[in-house]
């Protein structure tokens, strides 16, 4: 069974970095591409960035690039967003998704 934990959100200033982590289990990791998303209150969930299997290739959503960053450890089973110069605009909970499965989701709040 496929499952998906996130971790690493919190409360941080406008300007402020957050490192979100995704443990994946159930599943080989290191065959799939792994996709991070967002939804905002009051809005649909959206992609934000994608890395392929072996990470040599990403992409992102303009409104993020040049800020955020993903990344994966194929020896861990773990993606990574680091996200940098953070909005409040960023505010959401972000999820990582994979075929068709997705976490809990970590609250990410951006705010002075």
């Amino acid at each position: 069974q496929v499952q998906l934990v996130e971790s690493g959100g919190g409360l941080v200033q406008p300007g402020g970095s957050l490192r979100l982590a995704c443990a994946a289990s159930g599943y080989t990791f290191s065959k799939y591409a792994m996709t991070w998303y967002r939804r905002a209150p009051g809005k649909e969930r959206e992609p934000v960035a994608t890395i392929s299997t072996g990470g040599s290739s990403t992409n992102y959503a303009d409104s993020v690039k040049g800020r955020f960053t993903i990344s994966r450890d194929n020896a861990k089973n773990t993606a990574y967003l680091q996200m940098d110069f953070l909005k409040p605009e960023d505010t959401a909970v972000y999820f990582c998704g994979v075929l068709g499965y997705w976490g809990q989701g970590t609250q990410v709040t951006v705010s002075s």
